[in-house]
């Protein structure tokens, strides 16, 4: 049978409050927790409309360079067409990494040209 000063011992320890392993108040804490989960989460979210949108640059009002195909689908011609177009002189391509591009603003002008 167990000794009845080690019960009234355990009872006594049962009694003492707690020690915390960290400073904060339960309320606190759960609050920073629920702070530092909004700033990750925002985080992520403008990390997301970033990587979905790669092209947008702040201050830019329009697309600087165009691909063939987009300039073949803006004036509704082939691509030969536009390679007869830049040998004549009346588009000038941009060639960065072995692709064709072409400026926004000659496009911009053959356009009005074409008006």
């Amino acid at each position: 049978m167990a000794d009845t000063k080690t019960l009234n011992n355990f009872a006594d320890m049962n009694k003492e409050p707690i020690p915390m392993l960290f400073p904060y108040d339960p309320a606190q804490y759960w609050e920073q927790v629920r702070q530092i989960v909004r700033e990750e989460v925002s985080i992520l979210r403008s990390r997301n409309e970033a990587a979905a949108n790669p092209y947008q640059t702040p201050g830019l009002t329009e697309k600087p360079l165009y691909t063939m195909d987009e300039v073949a689908a803006m004036f509704q011609i082939s691509k030969p067409t536009i390679y007869d177009w830049a040998r004549h002189g009346k588009l000038k391509p941009v060639k960065i990494r072995g692709r064709v591009y072409f400026l926004h603003g000659d496009i911009q002008e053959l356009l009005q040209k074409t008006n």
